[in-house]
């Protein structure tokens, strides 16, 4: 995966592909060259997709849910906000339980 902020977890798709390719890695089956398979995590087609032998493309079911206490530890909102292809994301202030105004992101579910 090359994506600075991933629009989907991988984890899941990593592990279905692999699974089905186990035969192929293990050496049991054989293919006639090597075979490239990437992973997008958005319609931004990053991560080689397209010089790859099988492209896969993750795509939402559902607007991403927002974790605001999380969201500074894990990732800068600016670049957040800038890799949003359709610009659904904006900047938003958070208050939480005790108060304080954290620097958070929002989603317009209708752009997203």
């Amino acid at each position: 995966i090359h994506c600075h902020t991933p629009a989907i977890d991988a984890s899941g798709i990593v592990k279905s592909v692999m699974d089905e390719l186990a035969d192929y890695f293990q050496g049991t089956k054989r293919l006639p060259a090597k075979c490239r398979i990437s992973l997008a995590c958005c319609l931004n087609m990053c991560g080689a997709v397209h010089c790859s032998d099988i492209s896969i493309l993750g795509v939402h079911r559902k607007p991403p849910l927002i974790e605001h206490e999380r969201l500074l530890n894990v990732c800068e909102v600016p670049t957040t906000i800038a890799s949003c292809p359709t610009a659904a994301i904006r900047p938003y202030n958070f208050e939480n339980e005790e108060g304080k105004k954290i620097k958070s992101v929002q989603v317009n579910n209708e752009r997203c």
